[in-house]
């Protein structure tokens, strides 16, 4: 059997590292390829994935997940990345530790260290892509460093949609679309859709200007009927305190009833107590878990556009669609759901149709048939034997 290393350089519970987790326990399950995971930093990740029966390390010469950003300048990010690189070469001793077959890096920090590891262990590397490598997202340098960077060193691409590998020049390498997968247990009975002025609205996900919270605030401000309740749910991990700040700000200069939950482990509760989910990303979404997840809960769902959100719902039929930043569509859209109960029943009756189509089970299988056929083309073709040098720096 074939044993895969799954590479995370952050150890803080947000969507990529929740959907590794589930990808991961769901390969575990299955028995067709052997898993591992190593993470840079400790943090929640590190015993929920122990508690799913994953064997888990955690590297020493740990790397503090927001000491490289953007933002560091370019002698942090320099320095960033040589500190990557050192941690690479210890990766690579762990991977070969554990007989690790096939390499699989869950973020673009961690394709930097899984480059020099996969080196050093002389097995073949995978990136898992959980966001759009464009410079919208991350400037236009890193951009094009991930994009040869992952063009030299990747084997293989694993792309969370099409949307996400659209903006990969994969060429001839393979590449895989595997949507990350929900967890589907019994479904739980929840309220019936309420009367428009008792509608409850609800958005998951982290607190980022990019999530779009206050585009929402505001178009939920003009709507004809108001709902009753409000709920942001999510946190705040990445230096985005003040954006908080600024939504508190704004649902209180806009009187509308919002509930900042902060961090929830498991939002199933709230959104089975949610008429309408609304996910409002300004920018394009890579997938949208949360959008499944709001589907199987029995939610109306209003996603944004362009990104992942269009490969999930079918307009009409198991949700609505708006233009991503525009306020006025989405006013429009929350006036349709909020004052069509029957029509809110009708989409979501369908969404939870459309949500099975995502079980982890399905994506699990698929992705372990993937590695397995990459680790074992590298057996097939044999590996080079180059000397091992440790990166300087």
């Amino acid at each position: 059997m074939n044993r895969a290393l799954f590479l995370a350089h952050t150890a803080a519970p947000s969507g990529a590292e929740l959907a590794t987790l589930r990808l991961v326990s769901a390969l575990r399950d299955q028995g067709r390829l052997g898993v591992a995971m190593v993470y840079t930093e400790d943090g929640p990740m590190v015993e929920r994935m122990r508690a799913r029966g994953v064997e888990t390390r955690v590297l020493r010469g740990r790397f503090e997940s927001r000491a490289m950003t953007i933002d560091s300048g370019p002698l942090g990010l320099v320095a960033g990345f040589l500190r990557l690189l050192r941690l690479g070469w210890s990766l690579g001793a762990t991977a070969k530790e554990l007989g690790t077959n096939i390499l699989v890096a869950e973020s673009s920090k961690a394709l930097v260290m899984g480059a020099v590891a996969a080196r050093r262990a002389r097995v073949p590397l995978v990136w898992q892509v959980h966001d759009r490598i464009s410079a919208d997202y991350f400037g236009r340098l890193p951009t094009l460093v991930l994009r040869l960077l992952g063009r030299l060193c990747s084997r293989g691409y694993l792309a969370n949609s099409r949307t996400t590998l659209s903006t990969l020049p994969i060429g001839r390498t393979p590449a895989l679309v595997a949507y990350p997968g929900v967890e589907f247990g019994t479904e739980a009975p929840r309220p019936d859709q309420r009367p428009p002025a008792d509608t409850v609205v609800a958005v998951v996900g982290r607190l980022s200007p990019w999530k779009g919270q206050d585009v929402l605030l505001r178009a939920l401000a003009a709507t004809k009927v108001r709902p009753h309740q409000v709920f942001l749910i999510g946190g705040t991990f990445f230096d985005e305190e003040p954006y908080r700040a600024e939504l508190e700000r704004l649902a209180g200069e806009l009187g509308l009833p919002v509930t900042f939950t902060g961090h929830v482990e498991d939002p199933a509760a709230y959104l089975r107590d949610t008429d309408i989910l609304v996910h409002s990303s300004v920018l394009p979404e890579p997938f949208g878990q949360v959008v499944v997840e709001g589907m199987h809960a029995g939610c109306a769902v209003i996603a944004s556009v362009p990104g992942g959100p269009a490969e999930i719902i079918d307009p009409g039929v198991d949700g609505l669609l708006v233009d991503g930043g525009d306020e006025h569509q989405l006013t429009t859209a929350l006036d349709t759901l909020i004052g069509d109960p029957a029509l809110r029943a009708r989409l979501a009756m369908a969404a939870r149709l459309r949500a099975k189509d995502f079980d982890i089970t399905e994506t699990a299988h698929t992705v372990a048939a993937f590695l397995d056929d990459i680790a074992q083309r590298n057996d097939a073709a044999g590996t080079p034997h180059a000397p091992e040098r440790a990166p300087h720096g």
